[in-house]
């Protein structure tokens, strides 16, 4: 009878590969520990044991870089987006971009593809649910905020290790229209005329802000009268005005029947204000000295608001107010603009256009790169490319720029003048 090979104890995260009972082969290979802290051990079956040990290698290999999936029952994808979107990104971004991820996990990417499982996801579902909002009518900037909003979460989801790679950095989103990215700047001529209807308005300043200066909407409306300087003609920047957010007040036992926002017991949820992401964002700007003589006038008529008022004034310090004090609303922010270009004859634009005339403006008057920077409030990392983005070359700088190809390589009209007679001679 021939001896029996004598067993070895195995060394600890060695895998387990024998021949079971069924004629195939088997393995346990260990992964780690589960939650409550016992052995974690992936089973494989195989015919062979070469085909074995193959993905016994390949399974060790993705456990040894952190990439294999981790013990539990997997994740669905819309199980996964609805917990990221509420615990993991809700805490630590701001309201609006956690806004902007939970109208794109609610509204398309659960129903387009939160049925399949998260480690079985691949681009193709991706870049179809693309395609088929485009074919129900959304535009190719949406698509691309629910390919950001799943490409952010299944990052997290790598990371974590429930999946093996992120289906949507491998997705390609669709090309973005050109009439949805150029944006044409006002010119000086419109600017003036804007100019010429804004001092008929109540709250003038608010807009040659946005015109002369390029400040951001949030910006402007979360103004307070301790950010302004008048006598050192500048102001600070230190925060955003959000957009409000309501849920009913009316209660389960007798609702209103209207949107949360329309409810007469409407309850405000967020924060009024909250500080610039970025020191970039805090920043002091110049104010020239039209502005100021505006502020200071706005100042005055705000004060006369308040005493007209009295008891009804609601208190805020914000620069720029309703007639009966509190805060400017966002919304009504945005429409005001809207009348405001058109009684002033000017052509339809987004309120953010004022921006990117204001920094179109900053190029013109050769403000340096730097100063620009400042103003506007962009991080020095990606100042390059955001000047890329606003920065607009003009007509009036074409022309320019061809009278300096001109003078550079014909020269002087004199000289060419001289040459033409020289040929003439000849």
């Amino acid at each position: 009878m021939a001896e029996e090979k004598k067993r070895t104890r195995r060394a600890n995260g060695e895998s387990a590969i024998y021949l079971g009972k069924d004629g195939r082969w088997h393995a346990r290979v260990p992964m780690g520990y589960k939650d409550d802290g016992s052995p974690y051990r992936r089973h494989l079956t195989r015919p062979t044991r070469k085909e074995l040990v193959d993905e016994v290698r390949r399974l060790e290999k993705q456990r040894d870089e952190g990439s294999a999936r981790q013990p539990g029952k997997p994740w669905t994808v819309a199980k996964w987006l609805e917990h990221w979107v509420e615990n993991i990104a809700k805490p630590v971004v701001s309201e609006n971009t956690y806004a902007g991820y939970e109208v794109a996990v609610r509204v398309h990417l659960v129903p387009g593809i939160g049925r399949h499982r998260i480690d079985r996801l691949e681009p193709e579902h991706l870049e179809s649910l693309y395609r088929r909002m485009q074919s129900a009518g959304s535009k190719a900037g949406t698509a691309h905020q629910a390919h950001r909003t799943a490409r952010t979460a299944l990052g997290e989801a790598v990371r974590r290790g429930h999946a093996v790679k992120n289906a949507a950095a491998l997705a390609k989103p669709p090309r973005m229209e050109e009439d949805e990215t150029e944006v044409e700047p006002y010119s000086v001529d419109e600017v003036q005329s804007l100019l010429l209807e804004v001092n008929k308005r109540r709250n003038s300043a608010r807009w040659m802000l946005a015109l002369a200066l390029g400040l951001r909407q949030g910006e402007t409306l979360g103004l307070r009268w301790s950010d302004v300087d008048l006598d050192n003609e500048y102001l600070k920047l230190r925060r955003n005005r959000l957009r409000p957010k309501y849920e009913h007040g009316c209660g389960e036992a007798a609702p209103c029947g209207r949107k949360a926002g329309y409810c007469p017991a409407r309850v405000q949820v967020r924060r009024e204000t909250k500080n610039t992401k970025s020191r970039a964002g805090r920043r002091a700007v110049p104010l020239p000295g039209p502005l100021v003589v505006m502020l200071r006038s706005h100042r005055e008529a705000q004060a006369r608001e308040r005493a007209a008022a009295g008891n009804l004034w609601a208190e805020s310090e914000y620069v720029f107010t309703k007639p009966l004090g509190g805060p400017l609303s966002p919304n009504t922010d945005y429409h005001d603009w809207k009348r405001l270009l058109e009684d002033a004859g000017v052509r339809n634009g987004r309120l953010h256009d004022a921006r990117h005339t204001a920094g179109t403006v900053l190029m013109l008057l050769r403000v340096p790169d730097r100063v620009i920077d400042q103003i506007m409030g962009w991080e020095p990392g990606g100042a390059a490319r955001m000047r890329a983005r606003y920065l607009h070359v003009t007509d009036p700088m074409l022309k320019e720029a061809a009278r300096k190809i001109e003078r550079a390589i014909w020269g002087a009209p004199e000289n060419l003048a001289v040459d033409k007679d020289q040929d003439n001679e000849a």
